[in-house]
């Protein structure tokens, strides 16, 4: 058993949470982290705040929480509050650190005046949002895809379901050259990893491939296309539950110049 607390982030946890803990594993996530700590400084002024848990003194796991009107990752809905992520480590899990968060998220969720909060988890084993978990903490579901659920902790009667983004992707082809749609966003780590190889895998193959972006941190662009994350080759989805590595990239850009 060890001791810990929880608090908003400050500046000693940047590093930790910008690269998602794998600190000092790569120049490309020391980057990525960057520009994710530059767009997460953007949004507290709209609602996000970053809960840290600090076990001896150090941080050891996070949580987001922001208002579901400005999450680039959805569910969509109105005056609720939604987590991105939950992160707690094996190595700190089951002394009460993940429920040490929740109610840090529930009290922001109370101070902020909100209805609700509300969480998309996965009905696995993984360690990734896990929606045991968010039962466990007394929430209900709202929707279901597949694997796939949206679960909330209603605070106020009125408060009205969240709901799952729809994509709405139609590939418009450019006679004469690839195309690649990139739909991403800088909140996540992968998808912001992934859209910057993307980049420059395309610029390898110079005009022969077009690359057009559609940003997620756009509310607009996400209310209109509803995608957060993909990759489309000639309209062709590829994709990974982690980063698309460059070669993989490589490879499906060539496949459609053949």
């Amino acid at each position: 058993m060890f001791s810990f607390e929880v608090r908003d982030m400050q500046a000693g946890d940047e590093y930790f949470v910008g690269t998602c803990s794998h600190v000092s594993e790569s120049a490309e996530i020391d980057a990525c982290s960057q520009r994710r700590l530059a767009r997460f400084r953007s949004l507290y002024d709209k609602g996000l705040r970053i809960k840290v848990a600090l076990v001896e003194g150090q941080p050891a796991a996070f949580l987001y929480v922001l208002p579901i009107e400005v999450s680039p990752w959805g569910p969509l809905g109105h005056d609720l509050m939604t987590i991105p992520c939950l992160y707690v480590p094996k190595k700190v899990g089951g002394q009460g650190v993940g429920r040490a968060l929740m109610a840090a998220a529930e009290g922001e969720v109370r101070a902020q005046g909100k209805k609700g909060l509300v969480a998309i988890a996965y009905e696995s084993d993984f360690w990734f949002m896990p929606a045991a978990f968010f039962r466990r903490c007394g929430f209900s579901e709202a929707a279901r895809r597949g694997g796939e659920v949206i679960l909330w902790k209603a605070f106020d009667p009125q408060a009205e379901p969240p709901q799952f983004l729809q994509p709405r992707y139609s590939f418009e082809p450019i006679s004469g050259k690839v195309v690649v749609d990139l739909f991403w966003n800088t909140f996540c780590q992968t998808s912001d990893v992934e859209a910057q190889r993307v980049r420059e895998v395309v610029q390898e193959f110079g005009d022969a491939v077009v690359l057009r972006e559609f940003s997620a941190d756009d509310r607009e662009t996400l209310l209109r296309h509803q995608l957060a994350r993909a990759i489309y080759i000639n309209g062709k989805e590829i994709g990974w539950g982690y980063e698309a590595p460059k070669e993989e990239i490589r490879k499906a850009i060539a496949r459609e110049l053949r």
